[in-house]
Formats: structure tokens, C-alpha cells, sequence
């Protein structure tokens, strides 16, 4: 799910970006780019979360990039709890993404629209 998600995004979005450098981008190229996100985005999402809730028990219990006190630096660090904070994060982050990009779509889009009927 997440690599299908990724893979297809990218290869919109850097076909985009190429043609661009010529000033040849297609109507149905910015279509694509500005309209598949709907769908892709949050099923990367959610590939990402499965991923990362997924892998929490691994971590947890071999307690990978993990520094437990006491030591020399007298520190401690745990990867757990900065995957946990990461995923934390796609609460505030996603919605206001999301809605980012359906702004720049009607910006983009009906600007493209209005210079084909011209």
C-alpha cells in the first residue's frame, strides 16, 4: 500500500517536474498531479502508520537505537517513545497537508481551466 502510494506520486509528480523545464506540461499531467493525492495520500498515510505501528513490538522488546541510563553521558534515549511522538505527529499534520494541497489544487486547476477556455 505505502509503495504503491509513493511510487505512483513520484512517478506523477517528477514527470511533471521534468516537462516543466520545457514548458510542456499537458493539461492531464496537472490534472493527475493536483487530483491523485486525494486517494494516494491518505493511503500513504496509512501504509506509513500500519508500518510504524507494525514494527513498535520489534522495537520495544530488542530495544533498537535505545540508551538506557545509567551510562558514561548520563543519558538516556528511546527510539519507542520518538516512533510513538512520529506518529503523534500525522494528527495535526495530516489535516492541515490535506487540506493544503486541495487549496493549491483549485488555485492550480481552475487557473489551467479558465486558460483553456480563453
Amino acid at each position: 500500500m505505502l509503495l504503491v502510494a509513493w511510487s505512483v506520486t513520484e512517478v506523477i509528480r517528477y514527470s511533471y517536474y521534468a516537462l516543466g523545464l520545457f514548458g510542456a506540461v499537458p493539461f492531464f499531467l496537472t490534472w493527475m498531479r493536483y487530483t491523485f493525492f486525494i486517494v494516494l495520500y491518505p493511503l500513504g498515510v496509512t501504509g506509513e502508520l500500519l508500518t510504524l505501528f507494525g514494527c513498535l513490538p520489534e522495537v520495544a522488546e530488542k530495544k533498537y537505537y535505545t540508551i538506557e541510563m545509567p551510562n558514561p553521558a548520563n543519558m538516556g534515549f528511546s527510539f519507542y517513545a520518538v516512533l510513538i511522538g512520529s506518529a503523534l505527529f500525522y494528527l495535526p499534520g495530516f489535516p492541515q497537508l490535506y487540506l493544503y494541497m486541495f487549496a493549491q489544487r483549485k488555485k492550480v486547476l481552475f487557473v489551467e481551466a479558465a486558460k483553456k477556455k480563453q
